[in-house]
């Protein structure tokens, strides 16, 4: 199968040639503002699926709304009719298609055009009233608030909100490319009409800006956002896809002392954190016990002997892992604990903590095991 990807440089036509690549189908044509009507021609004749998402949203004229969104549209229809082609279309329109503006009013037209050919010809024809997209590859000042704050504050820059409570309705570009796709795999074909993305996220401009400030603000704090489900997750992966290269590194703070030292490289509001640290051969470290607080330790280099001693029946346990032979050794609550190195070199162990350190509150009791 052929297809035809209009708007080729644009920013939602660059992810979703990837995610077309992904899901087999190699087999794409281009075209862009480079092209010609020349090319735009053989294209027609050859493709068997169009994604028309070429258009025009921030131009220097107003007239360029309907050159672009309608008159794009309409070269392309008239380019399958004299061709005698039915081919099915998917369009990038927008919310603002139901607004009184030349840019929404381009955009209803268009509609309009193809939904009047699928009536015609017999092919479908899928149009989606996007709202904001946001994502990695997309333009500052241009595409979305998303893309412009990204840019600024993963630079340092101030951004300027004029309405916080202004409301945003936005959409992530994988879910978009994941939609589309699943109009080219569904094995029944698809409806004409209007179809939709989802999820749609609904925040605010100032909300917005808090959330990305605060991804820039975690390198300082070492807590991290929520960033593993929804809205939050999707804005995390595209603010740090602006990281400028030099961005890409971050130092941590680091304790030394003889026995060798503490880092503290993670923390979550609500699943602890995580650190690692070393220690010199014959060196012992902890000796205390918690009441609450559990941890997890791996030991990534050098050989470990983890002592353990019930604070009230004084039981005493020990146990001996390496490196070698990856193993976690968990601290229970009521017993006191240690570890010491009892190899030849450096040691080196991951560890996780269900709770932030507090030091007003450490739950961290000495205790000699």
């Amino acid at each position: 199968m052929k297809i035809l990807l209009t708007g080729a440089n644009g920013f939602i036509a660059r992810n979703l040639r990837f995610f077309l690549q992904e899901s087999g189908f190699a087999d794409v044509i281009c075209f862009g503002r480079e092209h010609d009507d020349a090319y735009l021609e053989q294209a027609l004749a050859e493709a068997d699926f169009i994604f028309h998402l070429a258009g025009v949203n921030r131009p220097k004229d107003v007239a360029e709304f309907a050159e672009g969104n309608l008159g794009l549209t309409e070269k392309i229809l008239a380019g399958l009719q004299a061709l005698k082609r039915a081919v099915p279309v998917v369009f990038s329109s927008s919310i603002q298609a139901d607004r009184d503006n030349p840019y929404g009013a381009s955009k209803s037209a268009a509609e309009q055009r193809l939904f009047d050919y699928s009536r015609n010809s017999g092919a479908s024809v899928a149009v989606f009233r996007l709202p904001n997209v946001f994502g990695k590859w997309s333009r500052p000042f241009y595409n979305s608030a998303v893309a412009t704050f990204c840019h600024q504050i993963s630079r340092g820059e101030a951004v300027t909100v004029h309405d916080p409570a202004a409301p945003l309705q936005l959409v992530y570009i994988d879910d978009v490319c994941k939609k589309l796709v699943s109009l080219l795999t569904a094995t029944s074909g698809f409806a004409s009409g209007y179809h939709e993305v989802a999820p749609v996220y609904e925040t605010t401009v100032g909300q917005l800006a808090a959330q990305i400030q605060a991804f820039a603000d975690s390198r300082q704090s070492l807590v991290s956002e929520r960033v593993g489900t929804g809205l939050v997750r999707a804005l995390y992966a595209t603010y740090v896809s602006f990281l400028p290269c030099e961005s890409f590194a971050y130092g941590v703070p680091a304790y030394g002392d003889q026995r060798g030292v503490f880092v503290e490289m993670l923390k979550t509001p609500d699943a602890g954190q995580f650190s690692f640290f070393t220690a010199h051969p014959g060196v012992t470290r902890g000796g205390h016990y918690h009441h609450t607080k559990t941890e997890k330790f791996l030991v990534i280099r050098g050989e470990a002997r983890f002592g353990f001693r019930h604070i009230v029946t004084d039981e005493f346990f020990e146990l001996v892992t390496s490196g070698a032979e990856p193993k976690v050794v968990e601290t229970i609550p009521g017993w006191s604990h240690d570890i010491t190195n009892i190899g030849q070199d450096e040691m080196i162990v991951m560890l996780w903590a269900n709770e932030i350190f507090d030091r007003q509150q450490p739950d961290t009791i000495a205790h000699k095991v």
